[in-house]
């Protein structure tokens, strides 16, 4: 995303700060923000959390913060967005992804293991996330939508917008693979909550030596929809 900014900057370029608290994480999208935007953009790259109390005086104030699947991860999310609204300039734009529907990557019946291992897996993830947070350390419910959330950061002209992601099958190679690391990242989410046949058909899924790797299969797609909600600083 931050490549996709820089991109829409256009001529007059200006000035991208990335945020992360993986410092390879930051190495890659300071690289792909360069190749994507040369020198017309200035790159700046910040190691910190988002609740880094010094994340104030470390980021320099800006017009538009854009914040992707973060906030949901911090044990106190109104508090996180109250303080990432404190980085951004008057008149500047806070724009959340958070929510939308689920992405669909596999067809039902897999030939592998019972049909339905996606439901499976999707569902498993949400159990581990509704512990995860009753688990955290300082956890703060969130009883709200998150658009009413910007409002309580004290945001103003709160708006929200959802688009599709639409790969249809057969999908190209990097497509597949992208996939495979999401089912990975589901499988070890899952963990042993699945049953053994769901593990074993993971396993032969996730396996570049198996005859059932997933990345060599020609029904893989990716359909899904993410939410962005816009607000603005009075």
């Amino acid at each position: 995303m931050a490549a996709a900014l820089a991109n829409a900057m256009g001529d007059e370029g200006g000035r991208i700060v990335l945020v992360d608290a993986e410092p390879v994480l930051l190495e890659v999208a300071a690289e792909r923000v360069t190749a994507a935007a040369g020198d017309r953009v200035v790159v700046v790259t910040v190691l910190a959390d988002a609740l880094d109390p010094e994340l104030p005086s470390l980021v320099p104030a800006g017009d538009l913060l854009w914040a992707s699947g973060v906030v949901h991860h911090m044990p106190d999310q109104l508090a996180c967005l109250t303080a990432l609204t404190g980085l951004l300039n008057p008149g500047g734009l806070f724009a959340l992804r958070e929510g939308g529907l689920n992405s669909r990557c596999l067809p039902w019946d897999l030939g592998l293991g019972e049909p339905g291992l996606q439901d499976r897996l999707l569902a498993a993830r949400d159990a581990w996330f509704a512990r995860m947070r009753a688990t955290m350390d300082g956890s703060t419910r969130l009883p709200l939508g998150w658009n009413l959330a910007l409002v309580k950061a004290g945001l103003v002209d709160v708006t929200s917008f959802s688009y599709l992601v639409d790969l249809p099958a057969p999908a190209p190679p990097a497509v597949r693979r992208a996939v495979a690391d999401w089912l990975g990242g589901l499988a070890a989410i899952a963990g042993e909550s699945l049953g053994a046949a769901d593990q074993t058909t993971l396993r032969r899924l996730l396996d570049p030596d198996s005859p059932d790797w997933v990345v060599d299969r020609n029904d893989v797609f990716v359909l899904g929809a993410s939410t962005v909600y816009l607000g603005s600083v009075a």
